[in-house]
């Protein structure tokens, strides 16, 4: 009988964890990233205006108000084509940001965004989704103010356990 108790115990325990992303201080910091990464496209010199040399062909990616996904990465005749993998995806307008940080230059990954795009930024790709296609634009950005350890702004991807 405990035996049954405690094994029922985790299982109710493995089927109600939250990843921190869920929570609601993280929900908060996210939203808080967000608005500082639009702010942040007032100062046209923290503007990307050519093609990061390194970028992955895959990246985090997460729409304003969502959960992290991912994006596909390929080169395209007109700048990187991305394949948004996720929910959220937004109709025409809106926009995706290559996030840079401003001091590695490493690309963190893609922040989409619903209302419409900035405009006369330069432009580096396009974005697609189960809506549409969207402009990429690109922005370096101070890391370390936006991502907080316990709450990063692209959570870890799920692991595949089917695949184990």
């Amino acid at each position: 009988m405990k035996r049954t108790v405690s094994l029922g115990l985790l299982v109710v325990a493995a089927c109600t964890a939250r990843s921190r992303e869920n929570s609601a201080s993280c929900g908060f910091a996210s939203i808080a990233a967000a608005s500082m990464i639009i702010n942040s496209l007032e100062n046209m010199n923290m503007v990307v205006a050519d093609m990061p040399a390194d970028v992955p062909g895959v990246l985090p990616a997460r729409v304003v108000g969502h959960g992290t996904a991912r994006v596909v990465v390929a080169p395209g005749p007109e700048g990187l084509v991305m394949g948004y993998e996720g929910e959220g995806f937004p109709t025409m307008p809106g926009f995706g940001l290559l996030l840079v940080d401003d001091s590695s230059e490493a690309v963190r990954g893609v922040m989409i965004y619903e209302p419409e795009g900035p405009g006369g930024y330069p432009k580096l790709g396009t974005v697609s989704g189960a809506a549409g296609t969207i402009p990429l634009y690109g922005l370096r950005v101070h890391w370390p103010s936006l991502n907080a350890p316990k709450c990063p702004l692209f959570a870890a991807p799920p692991t595949d356990s089917a695949a184990a």
